[in-house]
């Protein structure tokens, strides 16, 4: 089982795979929570209960591939996560994968299916967690290994 991870400021959007790792369905949007981490919490709940083997956090590089300061938000929003599991003793791989255009990708499947753009923010972050997730594990079928960059601990 994999989950995928759509990072932004004020949500965070998460999808998860079927156990053989094939499809990516949307699980659920949860509130940023900088101060009291319930949102990373909650991720290695859902981790732990859907015995998880890797989390991919999209990497919003810009179309250039250059680094911008949500680039820098979501790194050390996986590096937190790595932190959560290692506290809770959870063997879960977080992997960073590139996810240009997911959000843009999402949105005009949302606008393709009937949701008007003034309805899409409750579902936006969740379907970018499944564009994040179905990317990866289209890369994994194809490359018969774990896409992305593996994100250790501060320490490491």
């Amino acid at each position: 089982m994999r989950l995928g991870v759509d990072v932004g400021d004020a949500r965070v959007g998460l999808a998860a795979s079927d156990p053989d790792a094939l499809l990516a369905t949307p699980v659920m949007t949860l509130r940023r929570d900088k101060n009291q981490s319930s949102d990373l919490r909650m991720i290695a709940r859902i981790a732990r209960d859907r015995q998880c083997a890797v989390v991919y956090v999209g990497l919003p590089l810009s179309l250039s591939g250059a680094e911008t300061p949500s680039t820098r938000k979501a790194r050390e929003f996986a590096r937190s996560l790595v932190e959560r599991f290692d506290e809770e003793r959870l063997p879960v791989q977080v992997r960073l994968i590139d996810e240009r255009l997911s959000t843009v990708s999402a949105a005009e499947k949302m606008r393709a299916s009937g949701v008007e753009s003034r309805d899409q923010r409750a579902g936006i972050d969740q379907a970018a967690a499944v564009e994040i997730l179905t990317h990866a594990l289209d890369m994994r079928a194809a490359q018969e290994r774990e896409p992305g960059t593996l994100v250790f601990h501060r320490s490491d």
